[in-house]
């Protein structure tokens, strides 16, 4: 249920109409915004809005249209801005995310994040926990990646964005990394969406290979239902019938979720093509449909990367992508986000 609250309505009326949402055993969920409002759920089973619409302060009482209502742009007309570590994805401006697929060493992942530094990416992105097909395959570092990664930030002044595969992990990244990726194969995770709710960083909600997108909205929604705002959705491919790519970038869902949702979002080109060579051209198609930012894969030698070599870029090609997805963005009137002057807080000798 969807409650309007009277612009010139008192702290006391609105706590009053929490009050009474809670002692129906309702969930009473605040919308930021311009405009002030309460999303009421819970009961699994539709809800009497006569006794709400009576309230003092009470402007107006409706059922949601959609079934994702804090995720929608119904309950929030207004764009959510997401802050990684101060960088505003779904603002005014273009965001780029690059860094390796997994932190393999210290000296790589350094290495890498000077380079996406320089070329112009506001986030850096790296995988300390890896979900992978085959168990005998690289895992990631764990908690020494998240190590690295800290570092790497601490001397380039890029925030960390890395995945959590389980409730276990999210400890773990919460504690070292700027925002909390949930990864394509745990869109469904249920739990999991819950734990990143609940949890003080922003989420980065990839959209499971096979999802449609209502069901993208609903795992959304169950990390908005527990409390955390600041979630920034990402599209990067889903299984078709395609058998020269490694999934198939959806770019239609792009203007679609922007049309249904306040969240912003951002594509994935190197997961959905899973091809280096198409990686330049689908980062300029995201920018020209109207996607908030990308997130790429880069490596110095992706022919010896421990994971998705095929589908990362050389620094030098990540480079070229930045300045063309500038010129795509600028012609749609979202110029590439102005990177901070960060200076690095240790020699960039020091770990070549």
């Amino acid at each position: 249920m969807l409650v309007i609250i009277d612009p010139r309505a008192t702290k006391e009326e609105t706590q009053a109409l929490t009050a009474a949402a809670l002692s129906r055993g309702l969930q009473a969920h605040a919308v930021p915004g311009t405009r002030r409002a309460l999303v009421l759920t819970g009961t699994g089973q539709p809800l009497d809005s006569t006794v709400f619409a009576g309230l003092p302060g009470v402007l107006e009482v409706r059922q949601p249209k959609q079934p994702f209502p804090l995720a929608s742009r119904e309950v929030k007309p207004e764009d959510t801005v997401v802050s990684i570590g101060g960088v505003p994805v779904g603002g005014a401006s273009f965001v780029v995310i690059g860094g390796p697929c997994a932190v393999e060493s210290r000296a790589q992942t350094l290495g890498i994040a000077r380079s996406v530094r320089s070329a112009g990416a506001h986030v850096l992105r790296g995988g300390a926990f890896k979900p992978r097909t085959s168990p005998y395959v690289f895992q990631g570092l764990g908690e020494e990646g998240l190590k690295i990664l800290a570092e790497a930030r601490e001397e380039t002044g890029l925030p960390v964005v890395t995945e959590a595969l389980d409730i276990e992990h999210v400890d773990l990244v919460e504690r070292y990394a700027d925002a909390i990726q949930v990864g394509s194969r745990n869109m469904h995770n249920f739990p999991l969406l819950r734990r990143v709710g609940r949890a003080r960083k922003p989420v980065l909600l990839k959209r499971g290979f096979a999802a449609t997108l209502e069901e993208f909205l609903m795992a959304a929604e169950y990390v908005l239902s527990e409390g955390n705002p600041d979630v920034v959705l990402c599209e990067r491919g889903i299984r078709t019938f395609s058998d020269f790519s490694r999934n198939t970038l959806d770019l239609t869902i792009v203007p679609a979720l922007r049309s249904l949702s306040h969240l912003p979002v951002i594509v994935d080109p190197s997961h959905s093509s899973g091809r280096r060579d198409m990686v330049v051209p689908l980062a300029r198609a995201a920018a020209a449909v109207g996607a908030d930012g990308i997130m790429v894969e880069v490596h110095a030698a992706p022919k010896d990367a421990l994971c998705d070599g095929s589908q990362s870029v050389t620094p030098d090609a990540f480079d070229t992508l930045v300045r063309e997805v500038g010129r795509v963005a600028d012609s749609v009137d979202r110029p590439l986000l102005r990177q901070e002057s960060r200076r690095p807080k240790v020699a960039v000798g020091r770990f070549a």
